[in-house]
């Protein structure tokens, strides 16, 4: 007995001294280097953005001019550029977290391992011990000392078990939160990976936004001052000539066939909402904006290159461009999704879109980026809601009389009764 339990001692030491200690010490504290290393640069970064911003917000206040326009867009590059570099940073520092996590679960792996064998290892020794009845081994014993030292020594023995199944149940739960520590990290790695991806596209659609505007002004004052009221005369045009088919329209609205307003049925389509311009006989539509008859929709602000998401789950039904209409100054590039309530939506001034028509799309889901396209005094979202079976998508000059520079322009169309508030349905 006695050489049972001095061969589990000797076995439970050598399983400490094979674990590599000094190795894995080492690399944690590399790994722990890098992770500080990348916080501090991610504090630099967003200190630089909030300055960006604060430029940015200068900016806007001022007049508008191409100068102003091609400031703006730089700072956002910039600022772009920054937060593509943050989210850079805090995947590597995820990356690195994961490495210290892995290494962790290796290292509990082997130490659970190695507490198994020598647990193993005791219960061996412990029933081969108790193979033979203590009454027998007291009389087969030369001394009855030693029998009752032997007996001592099963009680240790049976001791030392009882400890090795609870250091293995503690670490068992150790080796369980940590690698739900680990996928939570690998989750949070993916969430970034993507949120990387929606930055590169707005820095993308930031970029097109500023090439189109210096190709299209020559990059001359003059001529940027010119398109702005080229473009409020033809905004003009086209409200008079959808006003007036909006009223011939007849149709009344069947409440019975589209969900009630409410709240929480439409999720905003941007992460940070302002509203900049409310539905309906606003002030601004008193003073003759949307040519005195009402705004139709609700503008969100929104710099060129922000995500735009989709309010609810449904399909899109159609996609366009009025600028690629030569002289057309409405929506610009738009999306127009339809729900299985009742309704539409209708995201308008894109600089760039990123759905396609008859694809199916889900709440939140990214389907364009943010612009200045169309008719816009400045970058925002146009965002409508529509009734499902009053809204057609069809091209303006053929259900109206009236020649318009957006006569060839193809856009979603409904009468008067078909816009609903949006505010209403979130």
């Amino acid at each position: 007995m006695k050489t049972y339990v001095r061969t589990y001692a000797a076995f439970l030491t050598f399983a400490v001294l094979i674990s590599p200690l000094v190795a894995v010490a080492q690399s944690a504290d590399e790994l722990q280097k890098q992770i500080d290393s990348n916080t501090a640069q991610i504090a630099a970064l967003e200190k630089e953005i909030a300055q960006y911003q604060v430029q940015l917000d200068a900016t806007i206040k001022q007049k508008n001019t191409l100068q102003n326009t091609v400031a703006q867009l730089d700072l956002q590059r910039k600022k772009l550029t920054a937060s593509i570099n943050v989210t850079k940073s805090q995947i590597n520092t995820t990356q690195l977290q994961i490495r210290q996590l892995s290494t962790s679960i290796a290292n509990k792996q082997s130490s659970i391992q190695n507490n198994k064998e020598g647990l193993a290892e005791s219960l061996r020794l412990l029933e081969r011990g108790e193979q033979q009845p203590l009454s027998i081994a007291i009389l087969s014993s030369d001394q009855i000392s030693d029998a009752w030292q032997d007996a001592d020594s099963m009680a240790s023995l049976q001791e030392s078990i009882r400890e090795d199944i609870d250091r293995l149940s503690v670490e068992k739960q150790s080796l369980t939160d940590t690698k739900t520590a680990a996928e939570t990290k690998r989750a949070q790695l993916l969430k970034q990976q993507q949120t990387l991806v929606t930055q590169q596209g707005s820095l993308d659609a930031t970029r097109k936004a500023q090439n189109e505007l210096l190709e299209q002004t020559k990059a001359q004052e003059s001529n940027f001052q010119a398109i702005l009221a080229q473009k409020q005369a033809a905004k003009a045009s086209f409200e008079s000539a959808l006003q007036d088919l909006q009223t011939k329209f007849q149709y009344t609205v069947d409440p019975s066939k589209i969900t009630p307003a409410g709240r929480g049925i439409l999720h905003w389509p941007l992460d940070k909402v302002a509203v900049t311009q409310q539905f309906g006989d606003t002030s601004f539509a008193r003073s003759g904006g949307y040519n005195g008859k009402g705004h139709n929709g609700i503008d969100l602000r929104a710099q060129i290159g922000t995500p735009v998401r989709a309010a609810l789950t449904g399909t899109v039904i159609g996609t366009g461009d009025t600028g690629s209409v030569r002289g057309c100054y409405s929506y610009g590039r738009w999306i127009l999704i339809q729900h299985g309530n009742g309704l539409d939506t209708l995201y308008a001034h894109l600089s760039q879109i990123s759905a396609s028509k008859g694809q199916s799309v889900g709440t939140g889901q990214l389907i364009g980026y943010s612009g200045q396209t169309g008719y816009a005094t400045g970058p925002h979202l146009h965002f409508g809601v529509y009734v499902s079976s009053a809204t057609q998508i069809m091209r303006l000059g053929d259900a109206t009389k009236q020649k318009t520079p957006c006569a060839n322009a193809i856009m979603p169309i409904a009468p008067l009764s078909g816009y609903l508030n949006p505010t209403n349905y979130f």
